[in-house]
């Protein structure tokens, strides 16, 4: 029998973290060991298989990842050679808050340090995710090749249709705290270890997570809106992309399963649109007959800024669906 790869998914119960353990679960050449902050119960988990039983090569335990010596001692002890944190701090609004912040810069920044270096002490990858947040929302516009700004005398711009957004390359410059903290955990990955890879995203969107204090999607909150008023007002701004769980989940296996290069990579559902696009959209499907108005941002106050514009371009690898088929999918299911 061949040895089975060990590999650690910590935030197993979050909207990602389950969908990454469905999908290396299947895989029989993986040992999976799934962590979160509490041990999962192995009876009401959906990660059991189906006749109810967990795998043999399927264990759960819980890790506080801001404790360093705790996470060194686990990591130490397993010996896996991937580990994947799918682990964060999401409250974009109350991390403004200067004692939330703290706790935001403990989770999203110096534990992925600490994952780090308890990765690179015994030789393995490390998979960390990140957010658009990072961007500032104002991307650098791409001028033709050839380009001399002698508009009058060229004909370049006329059939030119930049890709317009953020590179994997582009320069981080966060608006918030929230996506200060997340930018944090970036550079001290990147410090302490080159085999990572780190996966920006956006907009996550997906099967409620397990945890005691998950965080419905914008899609579930604006399904509730709707079949509960005849009119929902929704802000028209903030254009970014949408990323399906699943998706996501099947891209990232297939990143380490590939050995891609270690470095940064954008993984979003493709067709950029802003909330107000993205609701008329998922009524259109659900058959919701709501009326959506679509207003400014200011209709509803937040103390977070937000990027005005963060779409994520994927230049490393092969498009995701539209996250218009992710949606019909996932409303099925």
């Amino acid at each position: 029998m061949n040895k089975k790869e060990k590999i650690v998914i910590i935030g197993a119960q979050g909207m990602l973290g389950q969908e990454l353990v469905k999908v290396f679960k299947r895989d029989k050449e993986y040992a999976v060991f799934a962590w979160d902050k509490k041990e999962i119960d192995p009876v009401r988990s959906p990660l059991r298989t189906r006749n109810g039983k967990r795998s043999k090569w399927f264990t759960s335990n819980g890790v506080d990842i801001t404790q360093e010596k705790k996470v060194k001692n686990k990591i130490s002890k397993l010996r896996p050679s991937v580990i994947i944190n799918a682990a964060a701090y999401n409250a974009v609004d109350k991390a403004e808050d200067a004692k939330e912040y703290s706790f935001a810069k403990k989770v999203n920044g110096l534990a992925p340090g600490y994952l780090a270096k308890a990765a690179k002490e015994i030789g393995a990858v490390l998979v960390h995710y990140s957010t658009d947040y990072v961007f500032d929302g104002n991307p650098d516009i791409p001028e033709p090749e050839g380009c001399a700004h002698a508009c009058s005398s060229c004909n370049l711009h006329e059939t030119f249709q930049p890709a317009i957004g953020f590179d994997e390359n582009a320069k981080p410059r966060p608006i918030s705290k929230y996506g200060r903290s997340k930018l944090t955990g970036e550079k001290e990955i990147r410090k302490i270890t080159k085999k990572y890879y780190i996966i920006r995203l956006s907009k996550l969107f997906g099967k409620l997570a397990k945890a005691k204090d998950a965080k419905k999607s914008f899609f579930d909150v604006m399904l509730e809106a709707g079949k509960k008023n005849k009119v929902v007002k929704v802000v028209d701004e903030e254009t970014s992309c949408f990323t399906y769980a699943p998706d996501l989940a099947k891209k990232t296996k297939e990143i380490i399963d590939s050995k891609k290069p270690f470095g940064v990579y954008h993984i979003v559902n493709s067709e950029p649109c802003t909330w107000y696009e993205a609701v008329l959209e998922l009524y259109k499907i659900a058959k919701i007959k709501a009326k959506v108005i679509p207003v400014s941002a200011t209709e509803f106050p937040r103390p977070a800024k937000r990027p005005y514009y963060s779409v994520l371009l994927n230049t490393k690898l092969n498009p995701l669906r539209s996250y218009k088929e992710a949606l019909k999918e996932y409303l099925k299911k």
